[in-house]
Formats: C-alpha cells, structure tokens, sequence
C-alpha cells in the first residue's frame, strides 16, 4: 500500500536560492579582483569539498585558495562580496511554504554547503521559518551523493523513505535518494516541479 507523502526533502541551491559559490561566482570574483581564474579554480576544486564537509572554516579555505599570497584587498572585503552572491528563489520558497502548511509537511534541508555561507543563506532568506531540520555536509560532516546523508535525513526526520518526495536539481542526487525508495523529482523550474509535487501529494 503506498503511503502518504509527510515530508518533502531539498536542497538549497537552484531550488530555494541560487548557488552560493559556484563557477560563474568565482568567475566574478575573478574580474572583481584581478585574480587569476585557471589558480583559483584548481585551488578551490582542491579543498572545497573540505569546505564543505565541514572541516575547514571558510577562514581557511580563503587562505587555501585567495589568501595564498600578499592581496590588496581584505579577506573581510571578500567575504562580504560571496555573501552577497546569493539570492533567493521566492516563488520555490512560497511553493514550499504553501505545501508545508497546506498538507501538513515535514521540511528538511539535505544540502551540500560550507558552514559561514550555510549559516548566512538559511538566515538572511529566513529558511529557518520553515525548514524543520537542516542536514547539511557542513553539519553532519557527510556530502551528497554519499547514501549515508539521506539515512540520516529520514532518521532525523523519522520518516520511511515512502514518505518522502526529494527535490534537487541535480540528477545524481535524485537518483543516489531514489535508491534509498525515495521518490524524486529534478527541479528544472516553478510550474514542472509544482505538477509533480501536487501529483504526490493529492494521490
């Protein structure tokens, strides 16, 4: 017997706000800066994933990668330009809040980010209104698509895979989740995505 959808599952990034720091960010820091994009990049695919595992601070990944050598400009100035980066996805986040209250859901954050940037993006967009319980690699110390940060999302949540939809959009991520029997869905954009929630929830 299928059982009822509880609980709605998603990541943060290119679903409820942007992404925090990915390449075209970087991209702008790098004309922002006068920084040099090829060292940059390596840097950062070196130890971000350390980052966001949370096991560096961001203190320490702007040493690895920017803070390297002499700058001039502060780390204060650059961390206030990633910050500002970000940028919410209202229309998902009013979905999301819409469904929560109208079919009684659980909301969990399942997300790969760095600690400072996390804190500041649930913050600032005031995610943590509505989100139940955030487990982010930051957090947990566990990155998608590792199986073991979605176990752990439906025992925080005590919730049986069954009973929940996962938002991403990101493929892998989807599929890493489907193989635990939890039903997917790959966010492309509002309209597709609501269709298939609402398809989920009014079975």
């Amino acid at each position: 017997m299928r059982k009822k959808i509880k609980a709605i599952f998603t990541d943060i990034g290119g679903v409820l706000l942007n992404n925090g720091w990915d390449r075209n960010k970087r991209a702008l820091a790098v004309s922002t800066f006068g920084l040099d994009a090829e060292e940059l990049n390596e840097r950062h695919h070196l130890t971000f994933d350390t980052y966001e595992s949370g096991k560096i601070t961001l203190d320490q990944y702007l040493d690895r990668t920017v803070f390297y050598t002499t700058r001039d400009f502060t780390k204060a100035d650059f961390k206030e330009f990633m910050y500002a980066q970000s940028a919410a996805i209202p229309e998902m986040i009013e979905l999301i809040k819409d469904l929560k209250e109208k079919y009684q859901l659980h909301i969990v954050v399942v997300s790969n980010e760095g600690r400072e940037l996390n804190d500041h993006r649930i913050r600032h967009f005031g995610l943590n209104q509505f989100v139940d319980a955030f487990i982010s690699s930051s957090f947990v110390h566990i990155r998608k698509p590792d199986e073991d940060i979605f176990k752990l999302a439906l025992d925080i949540a005590q919730m049986h895979p069954d009973e929940v939809v996962y938002l991403d959009d990101r493929p892998m991520f989807v599929q890493v989740a489907g193989l635990l029997g939890i039903k997917g869905i790959i966010h492309t954009d509002l309209d597709s995505t609501k269709a298939k929630l609402l398809a989920l929830l009014e079975k």
